[in-house]
């Protein structure tokens, strides 16, 4: 039940955000909204697979691009795979945009090209997990949804002074912040929550003197808001390594494969390679006098840092690899490749 104190956080809130609201290039203004304009579902969608694990400065680019290229989900879902996948590299976190070709074709084929405004219709297709179909729920159909991020959860933290750590405390955050969720613009509430947590009630150094809930702000008033959320230790990451091998033939054509569905980069083009262990063992792809490349290549997934080698060869022109396949020269895109597969690309060509 709410309590005064709930009553006057929510229109407090929204007059900020009514006049600080990020302009973003997926977001409807206040004012706009205000004016009847409504938000482009598709555009909430995309923006939201696109903002899992990574930061607005990261994707505003890339929206922008894919928005172009594919201005509404039919066109999405009549693309080819390879190019979107190539327009992905550098998002990470390859399994998104293999979701986002199946959840477009999904809502053609099912839905007519409409995403449906339900959150458990919206959660049964793919890719679309709990905080997704809330955020669309809400932000492009204005239902009163509850949109968990890692800035509502600051902003939860504090307001209420919950030093319980993460992700423990989750459960008790989104009470809270289901507590605070108006009937009346739950889009707009939500959005606002968001970009209190991003400009305001930061990570380090929160603005409190400026804050629009500074008086209602628990952890404000006792000196905490510095130190919350809490979170429990991480785990170190390790480290595993691998073989990388770039062939190419006399006439210019490049040895490459396409991997599995399932997995890292599933479905990417990439060279082949051993698997990514702690011992890794050799798998050329092709007889030849693989040379080791000097240098080698660094990146970090989500759960592991890696660590290749790479290899070079000339190969004959009437070669039959044991693994892959040859890709013309001319026709060969550096943008088609995953970004640790760009790096080795790089190291390789600057050989």
């Amino acid at each position: 039940m709410r309590d005064e104190t709930g009553d006057l956080i929510g229109p407090a809130l929204l007059d900020w955000y009514d006049d600080h609201a990020r302009a973003l290039p997926w977001r409807v203004s206040p004012a706009d909204r205000a004016a009847g304009v409504r938000p482009d579902p598709y555009r909430v969608w995309l923006s939201e697979i696109m903002l899992q694990q990574t930061t607005v400065a990261a994707v505003k680019d890339y929206f922008t691009r894919f928005t172009l290229l594919w201005p509404d989900v039919g066109a999405l879902a009549g693309a080819e795979d390879a190019v979107v996948m190539g327009e992905w590299a550098g998002l990470g976190y390859y399994a998104r945009a293999r979701n986002l070709l199946k959840c477009a074709r999904a809502v053609v084929s099912d839905h007519g090209g409409r995403f449906p405004e339900e959150h458990d219709a919206l959660l049964a297709l793919p890719g679309i997990g709990p905080y997704t179909a809330a955020a669309i729920s809400a932000i492009a159909f204005d239902r009163s949804e509850v949109v968990m991020d890692g800035n509502v959860e600051r902003v939860m933290a504090r307001l209420f002074d919950i030093h319980a750590p993460l992700p423990r405390s989750k459960p008790v955050l989104k009470e809270r912040a289901a507590w605070l969720t108006p009937d009346a613009r739950p889009g707009d509430h939500a959005q606002a929550v968001m970009d209190l947590g991003a400009t305001i009630c930061t990570p380090r150094g929160p603005a409190c003197g400026i804050c629009p809930l500074r008086d209602p702000c628990l952890a404000r008033a006792n000196g905490t808001a510095p130190d919350l959320p809490k979170k429990a230790p991480k785990k170190a990451k390790p480290v595993r390594r691998g073989y990388l091998y770039i062939g190419q033939r006399a006439d210019g054509a490049i040895l490459v494969e396409t991997r599995p569905e399932k997995g890292l980069l599933g479905g990417m083009l990439g060279f082949p390679g051993s698997d990514w262990s702690d011992t890794p063992e050799a798998a050329p792809p092709a007889q030849a006098e693989w040379q080791e490349l000097g240098g080698e290549v660094r990146h970090t997934f989500t759960h592991f840092h890696l660590i290749l080698t790479v290899f070079q060869a000339k190969l004959g022109r009437d070669e039959v690899p044991n693994r892959g396949y040859f890709i013309e020269r001319h026709a060969f895109r550096r943008s088609d490749l995953p970004t640790v597969m760009r790096k080795a690309f790089d190291l390789w060509r600057g050989a």
